[in-house]
């Protein structure tokens, strides 16, 4: 789809220029971080970013980079690098794009990424994550801190909780010894603030889109993420997070919708975004009057703390980040934000959270995007379609393909499914 088509189905948002500025400085910071004798940390997605950064750390995250590779449509060649290496097509394809820049630069974006001076990982989304991380420690010759929050189908017993909090302890002398760089507790507070009142603003973002029509569309949400994933204790992210919501409140203020048709249907999108296209993707449906004012992906980075019970809430009561690292306080409110996140629990959860998302988004059905390279996300898809169809009454439709690997996306079959859901809907 050309520029100028898209542009009459989407309203762009203005802050999307900021967001650009934002990330191609936060990439160029990477970039000549070796020369300026900065310390970088390659991370998970769901790893506590809010430690390295309090300890001038830059974070730098492969599975970032990976949708990165997707929407500029070299994900296949990066992915055919590391194949050619005798990495496994069934590979996810985040890790085969992370593999294949390192032995493929010149075909990668930026030249790929900056090498690390350590590896965190955190296995609260997947258990790829663990092997990949392993294997790149290996490769790179770099130190590995491997955070381990067990799978929880129900309540997290409270031992849980207090494995978490001791790795999270050990984390600090880890980090001290391996970069050089002192832990301060002042600065943890500070970051740690910045990164409650990020969150904050991003849930307010997500919640505002229960309004109708709704100020954002799923991709404007995929695209907006990247900061409070990448740098979410910083200050440019916490600058530009104010500066999206003003822009949604605008918005709702004027009455004006993500799209420029009449909404008509609002859906609900579950997994990663198809990256290589997001765009053409969400105007298949945008033409047909839907919108998705909600997705279960988007709000994987909204944990905050409550203060009288410590349980994590979107928006809801004070955030627990203390002043001061003294455990359990600081220690434990992390463990607990970082444990008990969408992918670490069982499909009873998912099916209660989408649930919930499609009641209080007054939902007319939902997308299920049954990822071949995000097994967590996407096992028990069809289960998870006809038991929410149970107990909503809301149709379900199941589109596979790949979130970078676009060899598993088909071109026709997919539109033809999205046409005739739609006149499901109708």
């Amino acid at each position: 789809m050309s520029d100028r088509n898209r542009e009459q189905i989407y309203r762009p948002l203005l802050s999307s220029r900021s967001l650009k500025a934002l990330m191609k400085r936060y990439y160029l910071l990477t970039k000549v971080a070796p020369r300026l004798r900065l310390k970088t940390a390659w991370l998970t997605s769901g790893a506590p970013v809010e430690l390295p950064l309090s300890m001038g750390i830059i974070p730098q995250y492969p599975e970032n980079y990976g949708a990165l590779c997707g929407a500029r449509r070299v994900g296949v060649e990066l992915c055919q690098a590391a194949e050619a290496r005798g990495y496994s097509p069934d590979l996810c394809s985040y890790a085969r794009n992370d593999l294949g820049s390192l032995f493929a630069p010149d075909r990668a974006p930026l030249s790929g990424l900056s090498r690390p001076d350590v590896l965190i990982a955190c296995n609260n989304i997947c258990g790829t994550v663990t092997k990949w991380w392993e294997h790149l420690a290996h490769e790179l010759k770099v130190p590995l801190f491997m955070l381990d929050t067990p799978f929880t189908e129900a309540q997290r017993p409270p031992h849980l909780l207090d494995y978490a909090t001791r790795q999270l302890e050990a984390m600090i002398p880890w980090l001290e010894r391996h970069t050089g760089r002192r832990f301060s507790p002042r600065r943890f507070g500070q970051v740690a603030r910045r990164s409650a009142e990020t969150i904050r603003l991003w849930n307010d973002c997500l919640d505002l889109c229960t309004a109708r029509p709704s100020p954002l569309n799923s991709t404007d949400r995929f695209l907006c993420m990247a900061p409070v994933v990448t740098i979410r204790g910083s200050r440019s992210a916490l600058g530009f997070y104010r500066l999206l919501k003003t822009e949604v409140m605008r918005r709702l203020e004027r009455g004006e919708g993500a799209i420029t048709v009449e909404e008509r249907r609002r859906l609900l999108w579950d997994n990663i975004a198809i990256w290589y296209d997001v765009f053409g993707l969400s105007s298949r449906f945008a033409r047909g009057g839907a919108v998705f004012p909600v997705d279960t992906y988007t709000s994987a980075w909204t944990g905050l703390i409550d203060e009288r019970e410590g349980n994590i809430t979107r928006g809801a009561g004070e955030p627990v980040w203390s002043a001061e690292w003294s455990a359990p306080v600081g220690a434990r409110g992390l463990a607990r934000v970082y444990s008990d996140i969408y992918l670490n629990r069982g499909m009873d959860s998912k099916l209660r959270v989408m649930e919930r998302m499609i009641r209080h988004f007054e939902l007319d059905g939902f997308v299920l995007h049954s990822n071949r390279s995000c097994k967590p996300y996407s096992l028990g898809q069809q289960v998870i379609r006809q038991e929410l169809t149970r107990r909503t009454g809301k149709p379900g439709l199941v589109i596979e393909a790949d979130m970078v690997d676009s060899r598993h996306y088909d071109t026709q079959r997919v539109p033809s499914q999205i046409a005739t859901f739609l006149e499901v809907l109708a």
